[in-house]
């Protein structure tokens, strides 16, 4: 065997290992994050640390010293509830007594709990100064200082970067967690509206065509039956007449269970029109500029597509761009009704939560179904537009919900 061989086998098993030893960790990890241990537990070992830390520097300690070191310890009892008080109680046994692991516990439960930044670096800093030992003990050379100075901050900086940590990846997960759910959410009532969309597709079907049919059938059995040649040949075209009268009321009651369970509940309720965009804008809570001249006599399905462009501009907006000014403009021009929909920068925190995209591709299908179209994009100065252009005469035939 040469040497390059049994460098080869070396590292290849140095390979082996250390992927079983990666994968070892992971395993451990994912039934630790699977299995996370009791909170009671976690506060356990915190007070044990503190007080075996207060133990075994109690030999030689006056009575201060030691009060101190108790008191420290004990107060982690209170650090979920009273982090500030906890943190403070350990103090005076950093300084005159042994309260390194309970000082230590009650920045990170700081840094885990406390949204005030300014009060998260005095605590760093008094820590810092607590462990450096400027306040109390002997003068120090320079050697000693710098020591101190490095300590002081890896125990200043390090607890309360690890409550920082903890804090942030709890916060991680709710999101994740509501990610998640809106996701969920959003999949869920994508699929309702589908369904919704075919049953009411055919019940318009049912209603519009198989009914229309039926009828005629029963028109003309009717005229079978009062001018039959005989009997046997009317009470044919009578049986034909009353079946045909029977299917029909049956008909009308699927038609209606398909309709109350296809959502289209709100196509016999009255439809919004150019009229109602006032109320939706005052309604909407935003600083909204209208300035739609667009007369009432226009067909329908186009006033019904304006308004829900407007009210899924306006949410978008009150989603994506809180409190940003709003623009909303409408006119004819030619033979095509423009409505424009224009915010500005947000003016509060946004909220950062992805959306589905599902209220601008239904408005498009929408506009698509009424012969127009839908543009949208981006504005300098971080903001947005609508853009909805629609002809004035909708074609006949076209169901728009």
């Amino acid at each position: 065997m040469t040497e390059r061989t049994r460098v080869a086998r070396v590292r290849a098993l140095l390979a082996r290992t250390d992927g079983r030893l990666d994968a070892l960790v992971d395993a451990g990890l994912r039934r630790a994050r699977a299995h996370p241990a009791p909170w009671w537990l976690v506060d356990a070992l915190f007070l044990a640390a503190a007080v075996v830390d207060a133990v075994l520097d109690i030999a030689g300690a006056t009575a201060t010293e030691v009060t101190v070191s108790v008191v420290a310890a004990a107060a982690l009892v209170l650090r979920r509830r009273l982090p500030v008080l906890t943190f403070a109680l350990t103090m005076p046994a950093l300084f005159f007594g042994s309260g390194v692991v309970a000082a230590s516990v009650a920045l990170f439960t700081l840094g885990e709990r406390t949204d005030r930044r300014w009060l998260m670096l005095l605590a760093a800093a008094v820590q810092f100064v607590g462990f450096s030992g400027f306040v109390v003990g002997p003068p120090q050379q320079l050697d000693e200082i710098v020591v101190s100075v490095v300590y002081a901050l890896i125990f200043a900086l390090g607890p309360l970067a690890i409550g920082l940590l903890v804090r942030t990846r709890a916060d991680l997960v709710d999101r994740i967690a509501e990610l998640r759910a809106s996701r969920s959410e959003e999949r869920r009532q994508a699929a309702a509206v589908a369904l919704s969309r075919e049953r009411a597709l055919l019940a318009r079907e049912m209603h519009d065509v198989v009914s229309h049919q039926v009828t005629l059938i029963a028109v003309q059995a009717g005229g079978v039956q009062m001018a039959g040649r005989d009997e046997r040949e009317r009470a044919f075209a009578r049986t034909i007449r009353q079946l045909c009268v029977v299917t029909l009321q049956e008909l009308r009651e699927m038609v209606l269970v398909l309709r109350a369970s296809g959502g289209t509940d709100r196509e016999t309720a009255p439809q919004p029109v150019l009229a109602d965009l006032d109320r939706l804008v005052a309604a909407s809570g935003l600083e909204t500029e209208v300035a739609v001249d667009l007369p009432d006599t226009l067909p329908l399905p186009v006033q019904r597509a304006v308004y829900r462009f407007v009210q899924e501009g306006l949410t978008n907006v009150r989603k994506h761009a809180p409190g940003a000014r709003v623009r909303v403009s409408g006119r004819l021009h030619g033979d095509q009704v423009l409505v424009d929909l224009v915010n500005g920068p947000a003016q509060a925190e946004r909220l950062e939560l992805p959306g589905s995209g599902l209220g601008l591709i239904g408005l498009g299908e929408r506009a698509s179904l009424l012969g127009g179209h839908l543009d949208s994009g981006p504005q300098p100065g971080d903001g947005f537009a609508l853009h909805l252009r629609l002809p004035v005469e909708h074609r006949p035939g076209v169901p728009v919900p």
